[in-house]
C-alpha cells in the first residue's frame, strides 16, 4: 500500500533514462587499456556493493573515448552492474577523483537529471532492499545473471513529494557519513596494528620490562611449533554425521565470525566418535588454526569450548611453556599468513599439511617479554572488535529507519517554505 501523497512508478515513468555502454567494433580490446591515460574505462572490480572502489584501474586514450558512442559517465549518474555480479549500484558524485569515466558492456548509467526523483534519493533506494529484491526476482542465468534494459526500466520505486525525498536523503546521509567514518577508524586502527606487529614480533622494538623499568633485553630463540607443543599437533573429525541433540560440540569453518567463534550455531557429535578423536579434544586455552579453504585463522579456545571437538578443517595446538596469546599473534602476522598461503596444496580447495605445520619456526623471546607483546597486540585488537560493533550496530539501525522510511511507516517532518 502506498503511503498518502507518494506514488508507486517504474524507472520508466519516473523519467530514468537507462543507457547501457557501447558494444560496437570499437569497443576496447585488451591492447587497448592501460594503468594511466584520458579515461577510466570501468571494470567489475570498480563497481562493488558499496559503491565505487578505485583500486585496480584502467584506461583508454582520449582517441579512443572519441570512437566509442555510448557509455560515458556523467556527474549524478548512478552505474548499476547488469552482467556476472549484477545489482551492484556507484553514485558519480563530486567525491569521485576522474574527470571522464566510461562503463563496460556489462553496465548501464541511470540518469535521473529530469526524472521526478531527485538524484540522491533515487540513490538510496536504489541501494535499498526494495530494489534489491525485485533485481534478485528477475535476473536471469544461473552460471552468469544477467540484467537487460527492458528489465531495469520496470523495476519500481516509491516516490514521495521531492521535499520528502529531499528530507530522506538527508537523515540517511548522516547515518552514511557515520558508518563511512566508523569504516576509516577500522581501516586505520588494523594499519596501526599491523605496523605494531612488525616492530615487535621481529626485535625490531623493545618493550618496557615492567620489573626493571628498562626495555627488554636478550636474543630472541628460534623455536619450532612442532616442538613448542604439550600434544601433538592434529586435525580433527574426518566425518562428523549428523547433529546429535545433546551431544560434544563441533568446531566447523562455518562456526568463525570475524575474530571470534558463533558458539550458539555448533553442531554436536556423538560421545563414540568425540573419544575416536580424543587427539582433538580442546582445552582452554589451546590454539585452533583452520587448515581447509579458509586458511590460517587462529582463535584461541574459551572456557565455553573447553571438552569440545573440531573437525578436519582444523588443526589444534596445545602450545606449553610459552604465552599461547603471544604465538596467536604471531601466527596471525603478515610474514607468517603469506607462509602458509605458499606452503598450502590443492586446486580447487587449499590444504594446509599438518607435517609443514611442525616445521613452522618463530622467534620466541623470554616469557615476559612474550606476555607484554601480546597484551599489547591484544588490545589493538579490543579497539578493533569494538569499531567494528559500532559500525554492526550503525549499519543495523540505518537498515532498520531506511525499511521505515522508504514505506512511508514513518514520515520525515518537511518545513512549510520547503513544501512549497
Amino acid at each position: 500500500m502506498v503511503p498518502n501523497g507518494w506514488e508507486l512508478s517504474t524507472f520508466d515513468n519516473a523519467g530514468i533514462i537507462v543507457t547501457d555502454g557501447d558494444r560496437g567494433k570499437e569497443y576496447p580490446k585488451a591492447i587497448d587499456f592501460f594503468e594511466d591515460e584520458y579515461c577510466l574505462f570501468l571494470s567489475a572490480k570498480n563497481v562493488t556493493k558499496q559503491g565505487f572502489l578505485f583500486e585496480d584501474n584502467q584506461f583508454i586514450t582520449k582517441a579512443k573515448h572519441r570512437k566509442l558512442r555510448k557509455g560515458t559517465v556523467n556527474k549524478g549518474d548512478v552505474v548499476l552492474t547488469t552482467r556476472g555480479s549484477v545489482g551492484h549500484f556507484a553514485l558519480y558524485d563530486d567525491s569521485v577523483g576522474f574527470k571522464c569515466m566510461r562503463i563496460n558492456s556489462g553496465m548501464v548509467t541511470l540518469n535521473s537529471s529530469n526524472a521526478s526523483v531527485e538524484s540522491d534519493y533515487f540513490y538510496t533506494v536504489c541501494r535499498s532492499y526494495l530494489v534489491s529484491n525485485q533485481i534478485e526476482a528477475v535476473a536471469f542465468g544461473s552460471a552468469q545473471p544477467q540484467l537487460t534494459v527492458k528489465l531495469i526500466k520496470n523495476l519500481k520505486l516509491p516516490v514521495p513529494p521531492l521535499p520528502e525525498q529531499r528530507k530522506i536523503a538527508q537523515i540517511l546521509s548522516t547515518w552514511d557519513r557515520g558508518i563511512a567514518t566508523t569504516e576509516k577508524l577500522i581501516e586505520a586502527s588494523k594499519q596501526q596494528k599491523k605496523a605494531l606487529m612488525q616492530q615487535l614480533l621481529t626485535g625490531k622494538k623493545r618493550l618496557v620490562d615492567p620489573e626493571t623499568g628498562k626495555a627488554f633485553e636478550g636474543e630472541w630463540e628460534e623455536v619450532k611449533l612442532g616442538d613448542a607443543v604439550y600434544r601433538p599437533i592434529c586435525y580433527g573429525v574426518l566425518k562428523p554425521g549428523e547433529h546429535t541433540e545433546g551431544g560434544i560440540p563441533l568446531l566447523r569453518i562455518q562456526d568463525l565470525k570475524s575474530n571470534d567463534i558463533n558458539i550458539d550455531q555448533m553442531i554436536r557429535i556423538t560421545e563414540e566418535l568425540h573419544q575416536e578423536f580424543k587427539r582433538t579434544i580442546l582445552r582452554e586455552g589451546d590454539l585452533v588454526m583452520s587448515i581447509v579453504g579458509t586458511l590460517g585463522k587462529v582463535l584461541r579456545v574459551p572456557k565455553e569450548l573447553d571438552g569440545a571437538n573440531i573437525t578436519r578443517a582444523f588443526a589444534v595446538i596445545g602450545i606449553s611453556k610459552n604465552d599461547a596469546l603471544f604465538v596467536k599473534q604471531y601466527l596471525s602476522s603478515d610474514y607468517i599468513q603469506e607462509w602458509l598461503l605458499n606452503t598450502a596444496t590443492g586446486n580447487a580447495q587449499k590444504v594446509l599439511n599438518v607435517a609443514a605445520i611442525k616445521k613452522l619456526t618463530i622467534s620466541m623471546p623470554s616469557l615476559n617479554e612474550q606476555q607484554k607483546i601480546a597484551s599489547v597486540l591484544t588490545a589493538a585488537d579490543k579497539d578493533i572488535e569494538l569499531f567494528e560493533a559500532k559500525l554492526t550496530h550503525l549499519k543495523q539501525e540505518k537498515k532498520a529507519l531506511m525499511q521505515q522510511l522508504l514505506t512511508g511507516k514513518r514520515r520525515v517532518k518537511v518545513a512549510e517554505t520547503e513544501a512549497a
